[in-house]
């Protein structure tokens, strides 16, 4: 089974109190951060710095930095003497997110038609294509494993351009489209949709057909985007009780 660049599922309930004092601020951010992403936190929830403090077996100073650093990047909110929320999804706000995005990996994809022959091949294409262009009976079907692929793929074009500010910009939105973009995949459709329009994707780049990826690209994150506009409550809670279980049969 193919896993993805990043490791889906670590123990997010395991201590940090091992971790270097200066870094235990950080690492209780990714720590809560994938919690969001991954569904344990979804949109509405409520929980309190003492509990967060209890379950990584930290002290309050550093859950403290990083609920702050995640207030100020839109991920959480703090209620007055009544803990803190994961905010609400404003569908706006993601729609901006998507309309910057398409801009990025458009842009890149043309550039990468354009730069010198092998530039994409250089930089990844073996890996991309033993994924994405793969026989359909080899593909994944797991929507965590598809979820994690996917981000590699379109965070590989871009940082195959060389520009470090672009793919750091880049890099910062796909952070915080994560969750959102994986409800995507709880859709057996959709995980057979994305590799076939990858798959289109990477042979027009190979070719050089910069117009046709630029466009090819465009109309598979627009299609992405319209399900960010159907989201239920449901289709989230659900998305969480997957996560949940997944979790709990991994910890057994």
């Amino acid at each position: 089974m193919r896993k993805p660049l990043s490791h889906e599922y670590s123990e997010l309930d395991s201590p940090v109190a091992d971790v270097p004092r200066a870094s235990r601020a950080d690492e209780v951010y990714q720590r809560l951060k994938a919690d969001i992403s991954k569904f344990f936190l979804v949109p509405g929830d409520r929980f309190t710095e003492g509990g967060i403090c209890e379950r990584l077996q930290v002290s309050r100073t550093p859950v403290r930095q990083a609920l702050y650093r995640l207030q100020q990047e839109g991920y959480v909110e703090v209620l007055f003497r009544a803990g803190w929320r994961v905010l609400p999804i404003d569908f706006r706000r993601f729609e901006e997110l998507y309309d910057v995005r398409k801009l990025l990996e458009v842009g890149a994809v043309r550039r990468l038609c354009i730069e010198p022959a092998g530039l994409l091949q250089s930089a990844c294409y073996d890996e991309l294509a033993s994924i994405w262009l793969a026989p359909a009976a080899q593909r994944e079907l797991d929507p965590v494993l598809v979820g994690g692929l996917d981000e590699a793929f379109h965070c590989a074009l871009v940082a195959a351009v060389g520009n470090r500010e672009m793919a750091r910009v880049h890099r910062d939105l796909t952070d915080h489209i994560r969750m959102i973009r994986r409800l995507d995949f709880t859709w057996a459709a959709r995980i057979e949709s994305t590799y076939d329009e990858h798959g289109r994707i990477l042979r027009a780049i190979v070719a050089r057909r910069g117009d046709e990826a630029a466009r090819l690209l465009g109309a598979h994150i627009t299609a992405s985007q319209a399900e960010v506009r159907k989201i239920t409550l449901h289709q989230i809670y659900m998305a969480k009780r997957q996560s949940e279980a997944v979790r709990d049969s991994g910890a057994q």
